[in-house]
């Protein structure tokens, strides 16, 4: 007999299989619409090019000239794309020409650049090279050099640097000899986060992976305390009691005046004074732990990454715990000028973003006093005067201001909402709502327990707020409401927060009423995974959840371009279109929701899209019990049935689809799997599949194949209680 199998809307994976009778339980590359699956839109790359690093921030606008942008910053450059070509509007940090610049060895991809001082570059900096002049015995020559970025290999001293080039030096090899122009690219940041805490904070001998490092500017001996100059301290602590690593020594300071240390104690630590010669390694000690000490607190390398807006034409670029960039697309040939540092602003916070409609230029966790880094608190808001994005020194004439928030001990992250701006810490949420002269911001806290897991991982729509936080799915639309998630446990017991809570991002696909948050999962310490929320089919009987291995760094919204674009990165894929020498990994930028399938590069992919259910079984129901003569049933289970065919039924399809049997005898049997390929003209398929319990896998294997699920009905008869 026929019967019609149905199954409830989303995915529930905190029950087991055998409970989730109707109910779907897994699913790839799928969502639901109007409560039944299908699968996702495909997606095609944008421009011809991969960009360098791992794509750590994304904005859209359209300027008054009505040309549409996408601004996009990786953890080592800026880029605008416009028109399908990528502009590289880097702001440039410093700027050297140099002399006798280029060593070689024969037989050596490795070319030394000498400076005629401390350069303050560092591994894996970005530097543009031009204005070259002619090497001695080497091959290298200006078409190898001339309006070419590389990536800085490795930093011997703080006066030479290394590049790798494409090929080896194939002259006798040149000693200090040839000219360059050099220009440094601001730095960005690591192109992944690293977390450490507990006793796997140090390793054997108190260590610590991923401490800052520069270069011992001038030799010492073993008794100076002045005169300790480092190549470049911008990521060395300048307050409270401080460590260094030279050679086998540790020194203690308690201050920096320009790159020297003040303050200073030599052979700390159990360790013994030495000399040491220019150019030694210099390591940043302080968060080291001596042995037979257990690491007492947190340690987090957090990854390259920009906040990104626009105020206008301008686009609004900060660098996470830097600077903030403006550049104006309006400008002629404004694909030809870089961003440059807004004048006036703080010149280190944690985020930033444009209010509207009263335009000022907000700051996050940045510094109480501007132009001093060493005041950067990560509590604390400062704001711009309106239409003003160089003055933040509030006046009785103007409405700068600033505000110092009390739940938390750092603000994570920001983002517009209809009404107000919502702020979030690492515990709590803030509204902060433009009200006009005298306070012009007025600030509530509106949610406790319940703060951002990192930077990116909120989106606001319609009104409403939804982010992940370290322990669930929030909502606040007037009121906070923690989100019922029946895949919480499947992302939470596999999600990687010590080393990538500031990986997660979440995006939002107002075409289809989703919001999605991107993670990486353990082990991982790049994005991987997807989790969605369908806030269109959701409902509190029902909330509609799916998960995937789509795998995007950053998202933005179908508003500007029509169709949602998102980056994705390779971190073991090191070509790009633009750096020599990339060892970072790249980004490709993609539309999303066009076609069925993956195109990259002119080569299309399948996108293999999949929805597996719970285990169902047959009930035996017998008419006329003869004792008692009132029908009974049989318990769940407790027959074998036989499935002989079933009508597949599919709202749409496109090419063929697979449909899956999955079957077994009892929840921990192993399962066998039987499969049959549907066309869209079969109309019934005959089965001779047995078993006490059956799964429905629903998927698709090729390119051009596309589906939307219908109700299929079985042919099921009891097959004896034997299995």
């Amino acid at each position: 007999m026929l019967q019609k199998i149905g199954f409830q809307p989303g995915i529930n994976k905190q029950i087991t299989p055998t409970t989730a009778e109707g109910q779907w339980t897994d699913c790839d590359n799928v969502r639901f619409r109007y409560g039944t699956p299908e699968k996702i839109g495909g997606w095609k790359q944008l421009g011809d090019d991969a960009l360098t690093g791992a794509g750590r921030g994304l904005h859209h606008f359209v300027n008054s000239k009505a040309r549409k942008y996408a601004i996009i910053g990786t953890n080592r450059i800026l880029y605008a794309y416009s028109g399908g070509v990528f502009y590289d509007i880097h702001p440039i940090k410093s700027t050297n020409t140099l002399t006798s610049a280029f060593s070689t060895t024969n037989g050596s991809p490795t070319v030394t650049i000498t400076f005629s001082g401390d350069h303050g570059i560092s591994e894996q900096d970005i530097i543009l090279l031009d204005n070259f002049s002619a090497i001695t015995n080497s091959n290298y020559g200006a078409s190898d050099f001339n309006d070419k970025k590389f990536m800085v290999a490795t930093v011997p001293t703080s006066t030479t640097i290394t590049i790798t080039m494409p090929g080896n030096e194939s002259g006798s090899g040149a000693t200090t000899s040839g000219g360059i122009r050099v220009q440094h690219y601001y730095p960005v940041g690591p192109a992944v986060q690293a977390k450490g805490f507990g006793w796997s904070l140090g390793s054997w001998g108190g260590e610590v992976a991923g401490e800052p490092t520069t270069t011992l500017t001038n030799g010492i001996n073993d008794a100076v305390t002045t005169g300790i100059i480092l190549g470049d301290v911008s990521q060395f602590p300048s307050s409270g009691t401080n460590f260094i690593k030279i050679d086998n020594e540790e020194i203690s300071y308690t201050g920096i005046s320009g790159n020297e240390l003040t303050g200073v104690t030599r052979e700390v630590r159990g360790t013994s004074a030495a000399a040491h010669s220019g150019g030694a390694t210099v390591t940043s000690t302080t968060n080291f732990v001596a042995w037979g000490e257990a690491a007492s607190g947190d340690l987090v390398l957090e990854p390259g990454m920009w906040s990104l807006d626009n105020f206008g034409d301008k686009a609004i670029c900060l660098i996470h715990d830097s600077a903030v960039f403006e550049w104006n697309s309006a400008a002629t040939n404004a694909e030809t000028i870089r961003a440059t540092i807004i004048s006036g602003a703080p010149t280190a916070s944690r985020h930033m973003l444009v209010s509207t409609p009263d335009r000022h230029l907000v700051f996050f966790g940045t510094e109480t006093t501007i132009g001093d880094t060493s005041t950067q608190d990560d509590m604390f808001v400062r704001f711009s005067d309106q239409e003003d994005i160089n003055t933040y020194t509030p006046t009785a004439t103007n409405t700068a201001g600033t505000q110092r928030l009390a739940d938390g001990s750092q603000i994570r992250g920001a983002i517009r909402g209809r009404d107000a701006i919502y702020v979030w810490t690492d515990t709590a949420l803030f509204t902060q709502r433009f009200v006009g002269q005298p306070f012009t911001f007025a600030f509530a806290q509106v949610g406790t327990n319940c703060g951002l897991v990192g930077q990116n991982a909120c989106v606001e729509v319609d009104g409403a707020a939804y982010w992940m936080s370290e322990n669930g799915f929030f909502r606040y639309a007037g009121k906070l409401e923690s989100l019922p998630c029946l895949v919480e446990d499947f992302v939470y017991d596999n999600i990687n927060l010590e080393s990538g809570n500031q990986m997660v991002s979440a995006g939002l696909n107002n075409l289809f009423g989703e919001v999605i948050w991107f993670y990486p999962t353990t082990g991982s310490s790049v994005v991987n995974r997807q989790v969605t929320y369908n806030y269109f089919d959701s409902s509190p009987q029902r909330p509609v959840w799916t998960v995937g291995s789509l795998a995007r760094t950053m998202w933005e919204d179908s508003a500007v371009f029509g169709s949602p674009h998102a980056t994705e990165y390779t971190a073991g894929n090191d070509s790009s279109f633009d750096v020599v020498g990339n060892t970072e990994g790249r980004t490709i930028y993609y539309q999303h929701e066009i076609g069925t399938d993956q195109v990259q590069g002119g080569s299309t992919t399948a996108i293999v899209a999949s929805i597996e259910s719970g285990d169902f079984d047959i009930t035996q129901r017998i008419v006329g019990n003869q004792m008692t003569g009132i029908a009974d049933t049989r318990g769940d289970g407790e027959y074998i049935m036989k499935i002989r065919r079933f009508i597949p039924d599919f709202i749409t399809q496109t090419g063929d689809t697979q449909v899956s049997l999955i079957t077994k005898n009892y929840p921990n049997d192993s399962t066998t799997t039987t499969s049959f390929t549907i066309t869209s003209a079969s109309d019934k398929v005959d089965t001779r599949v047995r078993a006490r319990s059956i799964a429905l896998k629903v998927s698709n294997t090729s390119s051009a194949q596309d589906w939307k699920l219908g109700t299929f009905r079985l042919d099921i008869q009891p097959d004896g209680r034997r299995g």
